[in-house]
């Protein structure tokens, strides 16, 4: 765990839940087991995401046995395998691109809900774009209609000091631009 205390990096300008807050991404992975109870319960907290027309067009490719965990570290990029190859699980979000025009935005969804429940249940999680897609799609048999968006590494946090030195600085939760750089009121407003 960083020296870093979240409330000294992250401070919201109106009032919200410290969950919000609290929730980052962190790369330190304990290598202990998470219970299958606990993965599933993450994945519950998943399903319940909004989407549009009831479609639920995320689908979660578990790896928590030692067999999967290899074969999907033949797929993530080596920059995240680094720190990565610690995490005890693995999922693979995809959507079905052939059920609504929104299955991309309801899956990104899907992985808040299930980001926001791990954190809750005691454990980290990491989304990574940085995979091969071909080879994950082909190793795992995802059919071409399904868009394949993320894999989000599970576990718990361990200390900073067992990342390579190049991740111990990056190992804080990170700040976010005001609501002023974000929020358009009536229309667009170029910069």
């Amino acid at each position: 765990m960083s020296d870093v205390k979240i409330d000294e990096v992250r401070k919201a300008d109106y009032p919200i839940d410290e969950m919000f807050l609290n929730r980052w991404s962190p790369r330190a992975f304990q290598e202990k087991e998470v219970d299958e109870e606990t993965l599933m319960t993450v994945l519950e907290a998943a399903k319940w995401a909004p989407s549009g027309a009831n479609k639920q067009p995320w689908r979660f490719i578990l790896a928590n046995t030692e067999e999967d965990l290899e074969i999907f570290h033949s797929f993530i990029m080596e920059g995240n395998l680094e720190w990565a190859k610690k995490a005890p699980a693995y999922v693979l979000i995809i959507s079905d691109s052939n059920e609504s025009v929104s299955h991309a935005f309801d899956a990104g969804t899907a992985w808040g809900y299930l980001a926001l429940q791990a954190m809750k249940s005691g454990l980290i999680s990491h989304a990574m774009g940085g995979i091969h897609k071909d080879q994950a799609r082909e190793l795992l048999d995802i059919p071409d209609h399904f868009d394949i968006h993320a894999l989000i590494a599970i576990g718990y946090q361990d200390d900073v000091s067992v990342l390579e030195e190049r991740y111990q600085e990056r190992e804080i939760p990170s700040e976010r631009k005001p609501l002023t750089e974000t929020v358009m009121k009536g229309k667009f407003v170029r910069a």
